[in-house]
């Protein structure tokens, strides 16, 4: 379970990851325009997690578009919630799925969706896609601008 604050509790602080997605701590903003359907996209291209069977790292080309509501999710906890993942052992599905849920919990927004591009496990890219449903109408929803694998990079 990810703890949600209200304000910036890590902007301008000097802080350290988490070891773990259970200590990590989303910190939300409140958003200047709730009034505005607009897209907010976040890009993490190096995104580390473990193997749950073999302990090995595996990588992945994260992107996040969300259209916020009352809340922005504030940058700085947002990467090191992701870095938290870095020694998490579980499957690529399991980890998009959950940093997905893990924001709409913390952010009630409008709409998200996740792509995860995970580089191969055992020669296949595996890759998970999720959105919270259709799309708020009028929303301006740009490709995600990752092409399917070849050597991606």
């Amino acid at each position: 379970m990810v703890h949600t604050h209200d304000g910036a509790d890590l902007l301008g602080k000097q802080a350290q990851a988490p070891k773990s997605p259970e200590e990590a701590e989303l910190d939300r903003v409140p958003n200047p325009h709730p009034d505005v359907v607009y897209l907010a996209r976040f890009v993490q291209p190096e995104f580390t997690s473990l193997c749950p069977v073999t302990g090995q790292p595996d990588f992945a080309h994260l992107v996040i578009d969300y259209a916020p509501d009352q809340f922005l999710v504030e940058s700085k906890s947002l990467k090191f919630y992701l870095a938290s993942f870095r020694n998490h052992g579980a499957f690529h599905e399991d980890c998009t799925i959950r940093i997905a849920k893990d924001l709409v919990a913390a952010l009630n927004p409008r709409w998200l969706r996740i792509g995860g591009y995970w580089y191969p496990r055992g020669g296949m890219p595996i890759d998970v896609f999720w959105q919270t449903g259709e799309p708020p109408k009028g929303l301006w929803l740009p490709d995600q601008g990752v092409p399917s694998y070849r050597g991606r990079g």
